[in-house]
């Protein structure tokens, strides 16, 4: 939830700042990142590549819709009721979709090479986030 928020923001001021975002090559970089972070092996990263891509794909379904919201009026007290009622009908389909596929990590990877990817993917969507940051300035 708060990774796709992350996401959002780094590629919302890239786009304000002209910056030229890359999804393809953002995705890349997260699955080098965490495949060297967490040292998953080839036949480990050829098992859990294709699960992540699957959730990070049903993940962007939500990410979109939260997205929408930033369109709201302020004014308009229904229109903002129903902002935050879907914006948290999204988060909590977003904790769903992790936690099952959480489950199915732990299922194809070792409990502690699942927690390292957790990790991984924070620590990149931060750094990614701080270069975006100091990239303002």
């Amino acid at each position: 939830m708060t990774l796709g928020l992350l996401l959002l923001s780094v590629v919302g001021w890239s786009q304000s700042l002209n910056c030229d975002f890359n999804p393809i090559q953002f995705e890349r970089e997260l699955e080098n990142y965490i495949e060297q972070t967490v040292r998953l092996s080839p036949s480990e990263s050829a098992k859990f590549f294709p699960l992540y891509e699957e959730m990070r794909a049903k993940q962007r379904v939500y990410f979109q819709r939260d997205k929408q919201t930033r369109y709201v009026n302020p004014n308009d007290s229904k229109a903002c009721e129903r902002a935050v009622r879907q914006h948290d009908e999204n988060e909590l389909q977003l904790k769903r979709i992790q936690q099952t596929y959480h489950n199915k990590f732990l299922k194809i990877l070792p409990a502690n090479k699942v927690y390292q990817i957790i990790k991984a993917e924070k620590e990149f969507h931060k750094k990614k986030f701080r270069r975006a940051v100091r990239g303002r300035r």
